[in-house]
């Protein structure tokens, strides 16, 4: 059975010189870009909240491992990492 991995984000109105879209889209571009490049992630998908509600979260991902371990595997391979540390 595969494993699903869901996270939530809410963006902060400006961050890093950008508005909260463009750090969601920032972070969609990249994280769905790593299909390929980490061997565990069998798919990423980054969907964004497009309405104008403050009780809405402004991002998602849904990411798909085989098991437990390879998910383990993939929050500390480098390029997940680098992308991780977007969000600090």
């Amino acid at each position: 059975m595969k494993l699903k991995h869901i996270v939530l984000w809410k963006f902060k109105p400006e961050a890093e010189g950008k508005t909260k879209l463009e750090n969601a889209q920032w972070m969609k571009e990249h994280l769905e870009a790593l299909v390929g490049v980490v061997p565990e992630l069998l798919s990423a998908e980054v969907g964004i909240n497009v309405t104008d509600s403050d009780a809405a979260y402004d991002a998602v991902l849904i990411s798909t491992f085989e098991d437990k371990e390879a998910a383990a595997r993939y929050k500390v391979h480098p390029a997940h990492q680098a992308i991780s540390s977007y969000c600090i």
